[in-house]
């Protein structure tokens, strides 16, 4: 509550002098010059596609809010979001083959996919920090990741230990040591019903299985990990031909205005995102899903918050990602970290009308529901 009511403090006081405040962290100077938004000559099609096999989730509340807020379409960006297959590899299948625009994988997918051919590279970091957890029974006797050897853990779909065996690397337990099953869509509920020790998961799952009933504990990631999260790819070839580039310039400022607008106002962006699925609704009220949203937002406004800008990758935590992934023989090849990521689009998507997201922010007439909810602490 004190926290809250500094920040509080912080913002009159910012307001009065013309600032601005990042919704979680410390106050960061703008990382460019704001430039008001022109109007495009063309309008261009960009198809996203999600890691997860739904859209039914808090997780993208930046995208939903760019589209709400006409951001993309003022910068001539017709974008779509698609589920994609539930599949750990898809997203960079998709995109590779030129049946998708970007996506979000996992750095774990992106590199064993970069390793086996795929032409991708990440362009867009979502969270400096380690985003991926382990869930355990409530009461289990598994109380650190140490604990985690010799255990049965559970997936989400086949290749998914690309995403927790750096997970355990890193914590000095040997991947070799488990035992992987996987649930499917259920995964979470294997856990519950005692068919399995823990389960992969996510910052923003917890609350969405809070509200399905699961009684799980978490072993979060965050606490001690240096790796890099997910981020937004695009094709490699992308990168050489001026004309994507000129696009990609835009969706990206696209996705730095939401981002944006939901770091002023993250009532505005949960009720917008919540307001688009039966599905969330159903599960979760505005407080949970709020809860579920931002514990993966205080984790997407750390570069902004370090005065990087929306979307800058740490090259250097992806370097020890890299070495990590290649010493468990999890890629065969040791890439270059410039093979795998790219902060090329961060200084012009940051180059956005900040006043006018700023004012958007403001101005959003919220829903009664959603006027008392409250914004957790990121800690």
């Amino acid at each position: 509550m004190r926290k809250l009511q500094v920040l509080f403090v912080c913002v009159m006081v910012l307001i009065l002098v013309g600032g601005s405040l990042a919704a979680c962290g410390p106050v960061p100077q703008a990382p460019q010059a704001p430039q008001a938004t022109q109007a495009p000559k063309t309008v261009d099609k960009i198809m996203w596609v999600s890691p997860r096999g739904t859209l039914e989730v808090m997780d993208d509340f930046n995208l939903w809010s760019a589209i709400d807020q006409g951001y993309c379409k003022e910068l001539g960006i017709e974008l779509e979001l698609q589920p994609g297959p539930q599949d750990a590899l898809a997203v960079t299948k998709l995109v590779g083959q030129g049946q998708a625009d970007s996506g979000y994988p996992s750095p774990g997918v992106l590199v064993s996919s970069i390793d086996s051919g795929v032409p991708v590279v990440l362009v867009w970091e979502m969270m400096l920090g380690q985003v991926f957890n382990f869930a355990v029974p409530k009461g289990s006797p598994i109380k650190n990741f140490k604990d985690l050897a010799g255990k049965t853990i559970s997936l989400y779909a086949p290749g998914a230990n690309t995403i927790s065996d750096p997970v355990l690397v890193e914590a000095g337990v040997d991947p070799k040591s488990v035992n992987y099953v996987v649930g499917g869509n259920q995964w979470g509920q294997l856990v519950a019903q005692g068919k399995a020790d823990a389960a992969i998961a996510w910052q923003g799952l917890a609350a969405q299985w809070d509200a399905q009933g699961l009684k799980l504990d978490y072993l979060r990631g965050k606490d001690f990990s240096k790796h890099p999260s997910n981020g937004y790819i695009v094709r490699k070839e992308d990168l050489k031909d001026p004309k994507k580039v000129e696009v990609m310039n835009r969706f990206f400022k696209c996705v730095a205005m939401g981002l944006d607008f939901a770091r002023q106002n993250p009532r505005a962006a949960a009720q917008i995102t919540y307001s688009k699925f039966p599905a969330i609704r159903e599960q979760m009220t505005p407080q949970l899903a709020m809860d579920s949203m931002w514990q993966l937002g205080c984790l997407y406004y750390d570069a902004y918050s370090q005065g990087k800008g929306y979307g800058y990758a740490n090259l250097d935590g992806w370097t020890s990602y890299i070495d990590t992934v290649h010493k468990l023989g999890q890629i065969k090849t040791q890439l270059k970290t410039e093979d795998v990521v790219s902060n090329q689009f961060v200084a012009e998507a940051n180059k956005f009308d900040n006043v006018r997201t700023k004012a958007d922010a403001e101005n959003f007439k919220l829903a009664d529901e959603w006027r008392n909810v409250q914004i957790p602490s990121c800690n």
